[in-house]
């Protein structure tokens, strides 16, 4: 029986598993967004998002728990520089999945694991609220304001103005 048994084991033993794990924590910290299967990203962001949240508090303690889990000089630094400044006022939820199709060779489902703040194309910026619904007097106002076409008349004055 399996009760209570809830993570994935990712059919690796232990200690290969915490390796991988961490080398996928470290790739992500470093790279901001990672390509994997769905299972081994579902497994990453219950690993690395508790690292993430340790990293807001800046202690000597919290660097040396997060070390232990990574091993990685270089990853805790821009854990505890980069990152842990833009996620100080986030409470939670610093990564996202999203789902890219299948891997042609075996048909895994793939997936990009990526730090929610990092990406451009979906952060949160200012626009400017669309109009819904035109007034006529918006749209009377605009024609006032622009200015007329040049007509037929007085592109022909300049001209004879020149020839004379």
């Amino acid at each position: 029986m399996r009760h209570n048994k809830k993570f994935n084991h990712l059919s690796r033993t232990a200690s290969h598993r915490a390796a991988m794990l961490s080398n996928m924590a470290v790739s992500l910290i470093m790279h901001k967004r990672i390509t994997t299967t769905v299972a081994k990203a579902k497994a990453l962001k219950k690993y690395v998002e508790p690292l993430i949240t340790r990293s807001k508090e800046d202690t000597t303690n919290a660097r040396r728990v997060v070390f232990s889990y990574l091993q990685d000089k270089q990853a805790i630094t821009e854990l505890f520089g980069t990152i842990s400044a833009k996620v100080a006022d986030r409470p939670g939820g610093y990564t996202r999945i999203i789902k890219t199709g299948n891997r042609p060779s075996d048909n895994a489902p793939m997936c990009f694991i990526e730090l929610v703040d990092f990406d451009e194309n979906m952060a949160k910026t200012a626009k400017k609220a669309k109009r819904t619904r035109r007034s006529g007097k918006k749209s009377a106002e605009a024609q006032v304001e622009t200015p007329a076409p040049a007509t037929e008349e007085t592109v022909a004055e300049p001209v004879a103005e020149t020839a004379e």
